[in-house]
């Protein structure tokens, strides 16, 4: 029963985070700042999300094949190609990587 507490409370809670969302003045986000801020904070959240799962395994750093696909994907990236051919070379890489043993 103790989950579906935790299940119904956190439903609650991102209902009344969109609400407030919602309740925000208009002039407040007309703000240089602001804008901003909400043009920056999603890069910032996807990039701690990816240093996270990749660099992590629960609470031990770890330095794996994931790593190598990264590094992969980053290059792709400096060299201006295509989304989904950074995605598919760091697929392959991540997966030769682990086929190899390290």
């Amino acid at each position: 029963m103790n989950v579906w507490i935790a299940i119904g409370v956190t439903a609650l809670g991102c209902y009344a985070v969109k609400l407030l969302g919602l309740l925000v003045p208009a002039g407040v986000l007309d703000r240089p700042l602001v804008k901003r801020l909400a043009a920056l904070l999603p890069v910032a959240l996807l990039a701690a999300l990816t240093a996270q799962q990749t660099f992590a395994d629960g609470r031990v750093p770890v330095l794996d094949a994931r790593a190598a696909g990264l590094a992969a994907a980053a290059v792709a990236l400096l060299l201006r190609a295509p989304f989904l051919l950074v995605v598919a070379v760091a697929v392959v890489v991540t997966a030769g990587v682990r086929a190899v043993g390290a």
